[in-house]
């Protein structure tokens, strides 16, 4: 049986759609510093593209726009997933280098470290970062537990 409490379990995959799948592939493969590691059905001629990133390897995946579900709309909208980075004024800067569009400014929330921001990709999918220092505690919490 299911625990409500954890309903939820962790993001699994996050999904970006682009009409120029090359592009955006090696767009992202050069912002994550890594290359896509799954590609479907070819390198060549991609439909959906699958990065592993971040701490816990979680699952980017760039989908051919083609594929997006009817009435879906280009361009930014919906939720904003915003990924922990440990310096947003230097991720901020990198993406807006890469051709990122500022979308939310750097933003403050509140005095307890919090702040997020967001970018639009070249592919007119919303980025979002953030410093999050409960995401700092429970990895350094991890650490802690590996170590002992």
């Amino acid at each position: 049986m299911t625990n409500n409490k954890h309903f939820l379990r962790g993001m699994a995959t996050v999904n970006y759609f682009a009409d120029d799948m090359i592009a955006a592939r090696d767009w992202y493969a050069e912002l994550f510093g890594v290359e896509a590691y799954f590609q479907m059905p070819s390198r060549e001629n991609p439909a959906y593209v699958e990065f592993r990133i971040g701490d816990d390897e979680d699952e980017f995946g760039i989908i051919d726009r083609r594929y997006a579900p009817e009435g879906m709309q280009a361009g930014p909208g919906g939720s904003i997933l915003l990924w922990h980075v440990d310096n947003l004024e230097a991720a901020f800067a990198r993406l807006i280098a890469l051709g990122a569009k500022e979308y939310d400014p750097i933003t403050k929330r509140g005095e307890t470290g919090f702040a997020t921001a967001s970018v639009v990709d070249p592919f007119g999918n919303v980025l979002g970062i953030m410093y999050n220092p409960h995401y700092v505690a429970l990895q350094n919490a991890r650490a802690a537990a590996e170590a002992a």
